[in-house]
């Protein structure tokens, strides 16, 4: 039954009252949706639940009556899925679509307004277009140089690849993220990403520093790919820090002069040979031995970072040894972007994957803690 509060409200403003009767009637629907997702009510003991709740989320929804806030249910084992902002996020991912797409076709800005006209957002001026760029931007920028203020025992680093513009041509730049694992609870934070075209030691020496001086501290381990300059930056920025070679870019590094047909066998090798010296060591010498000896090299290499995952606890090393959380998100960011082909400008790609970012940053607090922490 509608609150008798709803109805008053409505008889004596009718705008007010509209926009009430309408944020009570969609948390309703999401708390029915919960219900069903979850398989019990709230606080109910029963054999058929399948997932708790987690609070909820504040979230905006523009209807015809203007925008309101949602009460957005959260679960601790699952995302929470509604069907409440559906419509809402097409028109927002058009919308933004349609913009970043003109910018990158040189389209005026006052021909933008006539593009999502089409999408059925009427009212959009010129300003409008330069103000939600402005807005986004602060977010994302409020998100990157946030404090982190705790410590952050692990690290991982990953790249993806984008096409930009450059004045009159388009290059590849790489946009890098950082995430850690905070020592307090276990969960993943995405700490920052930076675009750059040159990945030396000089860029990671102030990527870290910046960390830093936003309150990072307590780093014990960093994760990432064989990139000399990120090994040669963690060694000076957090000292007495371990650095570990992704196992799966070890993996592909050495794979890549080795012949296809011997590939998968060597490969399950180095899969039963990581975290242990000797079999690693036993595999490069049977590569040399064999006449790969590029390939037996890489392993030698790599071979004290191959290892610095098996200081820690046990049960936190088969996610502290790869990168492959890091991968996850490239291939989400990718799936989002792709319909933008190239962008713009550097601004422009940060600001979309930055809002994709924050996204999934809200996922990881309220989702699965990554590692327990008082694990041996």
């Amino acid at each position: 039954m509608i609150p008798l509060s709803v109805i008053e409200n409505y008889l004596s403003d009718q705008n007010d009252g509209m926009r009430e009767l309408i944020t009570w009637f969609l948390n309703l629907v999401m708390q029915l949706e919960a219900e069903r997702q979850a398989g019990a009510t709230a606080y109910e003991r029963t054999a058929t639940r399948i997932c708790h709740r987690n609070g909820y989320k504040d979230r905006s929804l523009l209807t015809r009556s203007g925008e309101v806030t949602l009460k957005k249910p959260q679960f601790r084992e699952k995302p929470f899925e509604t069907q409440v902002f559906d419509r809402y996020s097409r028109v927002e991912t058009a919308l933004v679509n349609a913009i970043v797409e003109s910018y990158h076709q040189g389209v005026s800005t006052r021909r933008i307004q006539n593009i999502v006209e089409h999408l059925g957002v009427d009212h959009l001026s010129p300003s409008s277009v330069s103000r939600i760029a402005r807005d986004l931007d602060a977010k994302v920028d409020a998100f990157l140089t946030r404090r982190i203020d705790r410590a952050i025992p692990y690290l991982f680093v990953d790249a993806s690849y984008y096409k930009v513009r450059d004045g009159p041509h388009y290059v590849s730049k790489a946009l890098l993220v950082v995430a850690g694992v905070r020592e307090v609870d276990g969960h993943r934070e995405l700490l920052s990403a930076r675009i750059t075209d040159c990945e030396n030691e000089a860029f990671w020496s102030a990527v870290f520093d910046d960390l830093k001086e936003r309150g990072v501290h307590g780093v014990k381990l960093i994760v990432s790919d064989g990139h000399q300059g990120i090994q040669a930056a963690a060694s000076t920025a957090f000292l007495g820090a371990a650095w570990q070679m992704c196992q799966v870019h070890a993996t592909r590094a050495v794979l890549k002069t080795i012949p296809k047909k011997d590939q998968a066998t060597i490969a399950d090798q180095l899969r039963e040979a990581y975290g242990n010296e000797h079999r690693l060591q036993a595999v490069a010498d049977g590569l040399n031995v064999r006449g790969y000896r590029s390939a037996a090299n890489t392993i030698e290499r790599f071979l004290p970072g191959l290892l610095s995952a098996t200081a820690f606890p046990s049960a936190h090393q088969k996610r502290i040894r790869t990168t492959n959380g890091m991968e996850r998100i490239n291939k989400e960011l990718k799936r989002r972007t792709k319909v933008v082909g190239a962008f713009p400008s550097e601004a422009a790609l940060l600001r979309l994957t930055g809002a994709i970012l924050m996204n999934i940053n809200e996922e990881w607090e309220t989702g699965k803690r990554y590692l327990l922490m008082n694990e041996e």
